[in-house]
């Protein structure tokens, strides 16, 4: 079949994320002796400079890796919600919702301690060596892609009359960098050189400068920036200027951590996920959710069965997941009640919000979900959920029009920070096996305003935690607020075999979905998995549940697809009641994919045609 590119084969390394730079300085760190962690340690940190509008340091990332010869691991860089951030704190200044920008909106930083972790842990590379990428492109600029401008375009008043250490960075001489033009951010270059040098004087050894470096982060001059901007009051999306609850307490009694992965079998095939606290499970819940024979592939029936699989997995999310409750994921992917549940899967399309009952327990869901699930709470508007994809959501670009691949973002704003932006992706697979996924976001430059001195802004994660209690994702301090972000890997006969992710928030999950079965239904290519072929595939998401992002809009029946998927296939699922959107070509899904043979030791790659940005690189 056609595809945009080749699905790329080797046997030393490969490399795909969102952006080439950070695929390129992931392959300079494997050409150096380096292995798959070290690399995406690396590439993390060059996506926190190129695509600042999409992740940053103080943001958050779950990572899976699979060690050559070792168990599959979680390493969770989803911070927690500070001490102050009770649900009692939030109402008592007059919210119902979390804001989605500004102080309040602020977890615990996660992203900069997974990643010390992950080079600590399993890398070969000293701090210096996989931060000097990032430093480079910070202080001597790199080509920008065009979103990056007009996302700041959209938040040029905010900036410059409200968040202006954002405007020091981001509009200098009062203009916003053109596509192509060099954004350089040099703040963010002396922070990590001050880092690097304070490391190494503090340890002569390769772990004891990362542990160094982790101390500074929580209670050292970053640390110490960091408190002090979260308590400075700044507007936010209610509209008026709040202080944060993030302290250096809570920074200093923060460290990432390891865990299980949650786990589900179909046809010889594992897929490895992070826990109920984040989005992860509902990618297993979809799998367990499906027929034993699925309706032909691409078939109007077989997007019919997903969409609704999709549905009551989404709806079990809003009742069940979350940090401040254990979540029965024993019986969600269990045979029985996913039996049951299938039953439910219908000829037409649902418009209700339909969790189940594990174990015979009632489900509860938020007053703001039931009330958007009615109709009520903007339910119908939210910002234009229904043609909108993305992290947290984003509305069709106009080249999505076109009969080319185009990036399928648009970046919004209003006064107050309203943006909606994106997030990044990372796979890896090096020539001993070791395999990472990984999927870095928030710290937005559009989250909160940027520290002054340290170049990067504090994160906005709280915003998907309720601010009702009881409930599995209420706003509740030492927990983690539910997330979207879900990396992936895959095991084939209990070997890992394949890391992939996308950005894309709420849509993440069933993305991802789409990709696998298109990888595991559909012929091989050269001897090896069509990953190429699986990302450039017409791809589709709903939006029939409480968006995760401010103002957790709803759109019941929604349906958004690619236009490639065909006239028919959209007459047959609007016959059966789907209110279906048509985008553009190619305005679904930001896929990166990596996978080895565990027979052969072949390696290959693909990434996302869609948006221009994303490469794998390999040989």
């Amino acid at each position: 079949m056609f595809t945009t590119r080749p699905t790329l084969h080797g046997t030393f390394g490969m490399a795909s994320t969102t952006h080439w730079l950070a695929s390129q300085s992931a392959m300079a760190v494997l050409e150096d002796g380096g292995n798959a962690y070290d690399a995406a340690v690396a590439a993390g940190f060059v996506l926190h400079v190129v695509e600042p509008h999409l992740n940053g340091p103080a943001g958050e990332v779950p990572i899976i890796l699979a060690p050559a010869g070792g168990p599959v691991r979680v390493l969770c860089g989803q911070g927690p919600a500070p001490a102050g951030a009770s649900v009692a704190h939030y109402t008592g200044l007059g919210l119902d919702l979390v804001p989605g920008t500004g102080p309040l909106a602020a977890a615990v930083p996660g992203a900069f301690d997974a990643w010390m972790l992950l080079l600590r842990d399993h890398g070969t590379k000293t701090l210096a060596e996989v931060l000097r990428y990032a430093i480079g492109y910070a202080e001597h600029g790199h080509p920008a892609v065009e979103r990056i401008g007009e996302t700041i375009e959209t938040v040029r008043e905010l900036f410059t009359t409200e968040w202006t250490s954002s405007a020091e960075v981001y509009l200098p001489g009062g203009r916003s960098v053109a596509p192509g033009g060099l954004l350089r951010n040099r703040p963010l270059a002396a922070t990590w050189r001050r880092l690097t040098t304070e490391a190494q004087a503090a340890s002569a050894s390769r772990d004891g400068q990362i542990d160094a470096a982790r101390r500074i982060w929580r209670e050292g001059f970053i640390g110490t920036a960091l408190a002090e901007a979260a308590a400075r009051p700044a507007m936010d999306t209610s509209g008026e200027r709040h202080a944060g609850t993030l302290t250096g307490d809570d920074l200093a009694g923060y460290a990432a951590s390891y865990e299980d992965p949650v786990t589900y079998d179909r046809h010889g095939w594992t897929v490895a996920k992070a826990g109920g606290w984040s989005q992860g499970p509902v990618f297993l819940q979809q799998l367990a959710l499906l027929p034993d024979e699925l309706p032909a592939y691409g078939s109007p029936e077989y997007v019919h069965t997903l969409i609704e699989g999709c549905k009551l997995a989404m709806a079990d999310r809003e009742a069940w997941y979350g940090d401040a409750a254990d979540v029965p994921l024993g019986t969600l992917l269990g045979d029985a009640y996913n039996a049951e549940r299938r039953q439910l899967i219908g000829e037409h399309a649902s418009y209700a919000l339909r969790p189940g009952s594990p174990d015979g327990r009632t489900p509860r869901l938020s007053r703001h979900a039931l009330a958007v699930a009615a109709g009520r709470a903007g339910a119908a508007g939210g910002g234009g959920r229904t043609g909108g994809i993305g992290e947290p959501t984003v509305a069709p670009s106009a080249a999505d029009a076109d009969d080319l691949p185009a990036q399928s973002v648009a970046p919004e704003v209003d006064r107050s920070g309203a943006t909606r932006g994106d997030t990044c992706h990372i796979d890896i697979v090096d020539r001993w096996g070791n395999l990472v996924s990984a999927t870095p976001s928030g710290g937005w430059l559009q989250s909160n305003p940027v520290v002054p001195g340290l170049g990067f802004p504090l994160g906005s994660r709280l915003q998907m935690a309720w601010l009702e209690e009881g409930l599995p994702n209420s706003l509740t301090p030492g927990r983690r607020p539910r997330t979207t972000l879900t990396p992936s890997l895959a095991l084939r006969d209990g070997v890992p075999v394949m890391a992939f992710g996308t950005p894309g928030g709420d849509q993440q999950d069933q993305w991802q979905l789409h990709f696998f079965l298109a990888v595991t239904l559909r012929p091989e290519v050269r001897g090896g998995l069509d990953l190429q072929g699986a990302i450039d595939a017409p791809n589709w998401h709903n939006d029939a549940f409480p968006g995760s992002f401010f103002p957790r809009a709803m759109q019941p029946g929604a349906v958004t697809v690619e236009s490639r998927i065909g006239t028919g296939t959209v007459e047959e699922l609007r016959r059966r009641g789907h209110r279906v959107t048509v985008g553009g070509p190619w305005s679904e899904g930001r896929l990166c994919a990596v996978a080895r043979d565990p027979e052969t030791g072949v390696l290959s790659s693909a990434a996302n045609p869609r948006g221009m940005q994303g490469y794998a690189v390999g040989r």
